[in-house]
């Protein structure tokens, strides 16, 4: 299993959490609250986490091009939520 682990800091955490998943609820499964979310795409799950300063993705998948993919998914979608400001991403990858 291949997994990252993300992290963008950002007052509006929450707000680009729920954008995101109303979002990606048009095309895949998305439970969400304003601070938890759970996310099925076709490559694998992610969870994403938001506090008051701190957006968190954890995510997992069967192939490492999974997680890129993922990756990939995410930061082009947050980017254009959060054009007002520069977001700067963390991400660490690892495998069992």
């Amino acid at each position: 299993m291949f997994k990252t682990t993300g992290s963008v800091q950002t007052g509006q955490a929450s707000k680009y959490l729920q954008q995101l998943c109303k979002h990606f609820a048009h095309k895949v499964e998305v439970d969400f609250t304003p601070h938890e979310a759970h996310v099925s795409f076709p490559m694998g799950t992610c969870i994403i986490l938001a506090d008051d300063v701190t957006l968190r993705f954890q995510g997992q998948s069967e192939k490492a091009e999974g997680i890129e993919a993922m990756k990939g998914v995410i930061v082009s979608h947050l980017d254009k939520f959060a054009w007002r400001e520069q977001i700067e991403y963390v991400w660490e990858d690892s495998s069992d």
